[in-house]
């Protein structure tokens, strides 16, 4: 499938049209080296994908690493594959170590480094990874206007933003003429919903915002893989098993199992599809190590789950 033909959702109000799968790149340069990372970024562009999601911090955590490998690796990858234009590019600012708040001189040197690492003159989606309760609203997004007006940043958005926050952020934003969020990224998944819906996705509906909900498997644990009496070897195992405490998890497996059968189809697929099906969200995110990863996230966007089943999984992760 090339990149013209592949389905495309439109981004809130801006003309950024994207995959409705956007793939995540926390794991470049740390569980994924360039080799395979660079296999999975080919193999999900070969599929129609043009929507990849990264941060400065990606991945600072990881022993030996400063920040900045997994804009590198895609950077690298761009540059060799001449397709710059045909991929969105979203980072972010705001967490990586001595730039991990909002002012107005953090954002601009976050975006400077960003653009450096990237290879690119202008990103596509900024982010503000976290909210800095510290600094003013005006502050933040009069800085990220002045990027925009720049020519360095074509259109912005929030992460980890609460509601009130960003109101007042896109109230301030329309009264003066400046840049306006487009997209949040929030904590979405089936056992996870309180992280979003309520006051935040109200503000963005009111808004006609879109979001791109992160852990939208959940660590892995919408993958199906987390069963009560398994061992996942993996760097996220700890963080999806515990799911398996909730009385909700086991309900939402089996619900998922469920649905999963009925369309010959993984579970993953399933929990994306419903996530996708959700108001405003316009393209969950998730990450793969390999290529062989990607299928059963990609398929979500030709999954059309019935009313029936929407509701069954609803209920479950209720």
């Amino acid at each position: 499938m090339t990149n013209s033909e592949a389905p495309r959702v439109t981004l809130g109000p801006s003309d950024l049209a994207v995959s409705p799968l956007s793939l995540g790149g926390n794991v470049f340069g740390w569980t994924a080296d360039a080799a395979q990372s660079f296999a999975v970024l080919d193999a999900y562009a070969a599929a129609g994908g043009n929507f990849i999601d990264t941060a400065d911090v990606y991945s600072a955590w990881a022993p030996g690493n400063s920040g900045g490998e997994s804009e590198t690796v895609i950077g690298d990858w761009l540059r060799s594959r001449g397709n710059r234009e045909q991929i969105v590019v979203a980072t972010k600012v705001g967490s990586l170590p001595g730039l991990d708040n909002l002012r107005a001189d953090t954002i601009k040197r976050g975006a400077e480094a960003s653009l450096r690492r990237l290879g690119v003159e202008r990103i596509d989606l900024f982010y503000t990874h976290k909210d800095d309760l510290d600094t003013p609203v005006e502050e933040i997004v009069t800085a990220l206007d002045e990027l925009v007006r720049a020519g360095k940043v074509r259109e912005v958005a929030a992460s980890n933003i609460g509601p009130e926050r960003l109101a007042a952020s896109l109230e301030f934003a329309g009264r003066e003429g400046l840049a306006k969020y487009v997209a949040v990224q929030p904590h979405y998944n089936l056992v996870s919903r309180d992280t979003y819906e309520g006051p935040l996705a109200d503000v963005v509906a009111a808004h006609g915002l879109s979001s791109v909900p992160y852990y939208a498997l959940a660590s892995g644990f919408l993958t199906g893989k987390y069963r009560p009496g398994t061992v996942v070897d993996s760097a996220r195992a700890q963080g999806a098993g515990r799911y398996l405490d909730d009385p909700r998890g086991p309900r939402v497996l089996a619900a998922l199992d469920e649905v999963a059968a009925a369309h010959g189809t993984q579970v993953a697929t399933v929990a994306l599809a419903w996530l996708a099906a959700q108001p405003t969200v316009a393209a969950p995110l998730a990450s793969a190590r390999t290529p062989e990863q990607l299928p059963p996230l990609l398929a979500a966007a030709s999954l059309q789950l019935t009313g029936a089943e929407l509701k069954l999984l609803s209920e479950a992760s209720a």
